[in-house]
C-alpha cells in the first residue's frame, strides 16, 4: 500500500507540475501533507516535516548566499574585463568567437544561475555574430554546452537538488565528480572550436566576401523573424544600460582575490559551503558597499532572486520528509527492485547517467530530482549501490547538459528568444554536442571512480 501511494504521489506531482496546473512549491507542499494523511500518518506529521526542513536548512543557506555574492559581483564590474580581453582575443575568427563565447559563459555561469548567464552572454557576443555573419544557432549553442557544464556546480540547480533530495553534502555529491567535470569542460572548448571552424568555412574569408555574407545573412534573419515560429517567445534583448562607473582598480583587484580564495575554499572544503559563502558575502558586500543605503539596496535588489530559490529548497524539504518519514520510498525502492532484472540493477549508476539527458527534455528539474531520483538511489541500494553514486550520475546528465535545450525550463526561451533562434532548430544543431558531453564526463567519472559500472 505504502508503494502504491508513493508512486501516486509522484506520479500526480509530475502530473501537476508539467501541465502547470500548480506551482512547483505548492505541489512539494500540499501533496505529501495530502499522501500523509491518506496514509494514516497525520500523527507524525510534524516531526517528518520538521526534519526534512532540518535537513535541507544547510542547502538552503548556501544556496541564498552564493546567488547574492556572484549577483553582487556581477554588479561590481567583476567580469566586464574578461568580456573585453575575450573579445579582443577573438580576432573576428568565427572560431576564436565560438570557443570565446564558451569561455565567458563559463565564466559568468559561476553565479548558478542560467538565466542571468544567458542574458550577460548573449547581451554581449550578439552584435559581434551579427557584425561577422555568424549563425546564431553558433551563439545559442555554444552558450549551451558552456551554461550546461558549469551546472554541476555545488550551488547550481541539479546538484543542489540531488544533495536536498538524497541529503547528502557536496563532498559526497561534487567533490568526486570534479575530474569528470574537468574533462566536461575540455570537451566543450574542443566542440566549440570545432562548430567555429565549420562555421568559418561556411562564412568563407572574413574580408570582403564576409562582409557581404553578413549582408546576406542579415536579411536572411530579418526574413525568418518575419514568420516567428509561435512555440519561441521572442525575447526583447535589453537596451543598452548607461554604463557602469568604473570600479576603482584595487576594488577590482579585491573581488578578483576574494572570488579566487573562495573557489579553492570551496573545492578544498576549508570549512561547510554554508559559512564560506556567508564570510565571503558579507566581507565582499562591506568592502563594495561601505555605506548602510549601499548595502540595503543591494539586497532589496536581489531578493526575489533569493526568496524564489530558497522557498523551492524549503519546500523539497516537506516533500522528501513526509515521504523519508513515512517509508514510501523505501516501499518503492523494494518494489521496483523485485521487477528490475539483476543483471541491470548493478549497471545503474552509467545508465542514469546516460538516460538523464534525454530525460530532462521530458521532466522538468524538480520533478526528476525530487520525484524520481529518491526512487532510483534507493532502488540501487537494494542492489548494494551507494545512493551518492546515483546523486553523481544523475548530475552528469540530467538538467545538466540538457537544461539549456529543455522546453520545460524557462530560461531556455531567454537563450533562444535573445539569440533569435527557433527552438527546434537550436535542440537540432546543439543536441549531439551536448549530449557528447554527457558521454565524455560518464566516461570519466567511471574511470576515476566517481561512478562504478
Amino acid at each position: 500500500m505504502l508503494a502504491a501511494l508513493g508512486f501516486s504521489t509522484i506520479g500526480l506531482f509530475l502530473l501537476l507540475t508539467m501541465t502547470k496546473r500548480v506551482s512547483v512549491l505548492v505541489a512539494l507542499v500540499l501533496l505529501p501533507v495530502l499522501a500523509a494523511l491518506v496514509g494514516g500518518f497525520a500523527g507524525g506529521m510534524g516531526e517528518m516535516i520538521l526534519a526534512g526542513l532540518t535537513t535541507v536548512a544547510p542547502t538552503g543557506i548556501m544556496i541564498a548566499f552564493a546567488v547574492l555574492y556572484f549577483s553582487l559581483m556581477v554588479d561590481a564590474g567583476l567580469f566586464d574585463p574578461l568580456i573585453r580581453q575575450i573579445l579582443r582575443a577573438t580576432r573576428n575568427d568565427p572560431a576564436r568567437v565560438a570557443v570565446g563565447t564558451a569561455v565567458l559563459t563559463m565564466c559568468v555561469a559561476l553565479d548558478g544561475d542560467g538565466a542571468s548567464t544567458f542574458l550577460i552572454t548573449v547581451s554581449a557576443l550578439l552584435p559581434v555574430y551579427k557584425r561577422l555573419g555568424m549563425s546564431p544557432l553558433v551563439l545559442s549553442g555554444t552558450v549551451c554546452l558552456g551554461a550546461g557544464v558549469m551546472n554541476m556546480l555545488p550551488w547550481g540547480g541539479p546538484t543542489v537538488r540531488a544533495m536536498t533530495a538524497l541529503k547528502l553534502d557536496s563532498s559526497e555529491v561534487f567533490t568526486p565528480v570534479l575530474p569528470a567535470m574537468a574533462c566536461g569542460i575540455v570537451w566543450v572548448l574542443a566542440a566549440s572550436y570545432w562548430i567555429g571552424r565549420r562555421e568559418r568555412r561556411r562564412l568563407g574569408a572574413l574580408t570582403a566576401p564576409g562582409e557581404r555574407n553578413a549582408g546576406q545573412n542579415a536579411k536572411r534573419e530579418t526574413e525568418r523573424q518575419a514568420d516567428p515560429y509561435a512555440e519561441t517567445p521572442q525575447v526583447e534583448a535589453p537596451q543598452a544600460e548607461t554604463p557602469r562607473a568604473a570600479a576603482p582598480v584595487w576594488l577590482t583587484a579585491f573581488n578578483a582575490l576574494l572570488t579566487l580564495v573562495l573557489l579553492v575554499a570551496l573545492v578544498m572544503e576549508v570549512m561547510p559551503l554554508p559559512v564560506l559563502f556567508a564570510l565571503a558575502f558579507a566581507l565582499a558586500l562591506f568592502v563594495n558597499r561601505p555605506t548602510w543605503e549601499g548595502q540595503q539596496a543591494l539586497l532589496e535588489k536581489h531578493a526575489k532572486s533569493v526568496v524564489l530559490v530558497t522557498t523551492m529548497i524549503f519546500a523539497a524539504g516537506v516533500f522528501t520528509g513526509v515521504l523519508t518519514g513515512t517509508k514510501m520510498i523505501s516501499e518503492m525502492a523494494e518494489a521496483l527492485v523485485s521487477v528490475v532484472p539483476d543483471s541491470l540493477g548493478g549497471h545503474l549508476p552509467p545508465l542514469v547517467a546516460v538516460t538523464g539527458m534525454p530525460l530532462s527534455l521530458a521532466f522538468t528539474p524538480d520533478a526528476y530530482y525530487f520525484g524520481v531520483l529518491p526512487v532510483l538511489s534507493h532502488t540501487a541500494a537494494g542492489f548494494g549501490t551507494d545512493q551518492a553514486e546515483i546523486a553523481r550520475a544523475a548530475i552528469l546528465g540530467q538538467m545538466t547538459t540538457g537544461f539549456p535545450l529543455s522546453p520545460l525550463t524557462a530560461s531556455t526561451f531567454i537563450l533562444v528568444g535573445m539569440s533569435g533562434v527557433q527552438l527546434g532548430e537550436h535542440q537540432r544543431f546543439i543536441f549531439r554536442w551536448a549530449f557528447g558531453t554527457t558521454l565524455v564526463m560518464t566516461v570519466a567519472a567511471l574511470l576515476t571512480g566517481a561512478i562504478s559500472l
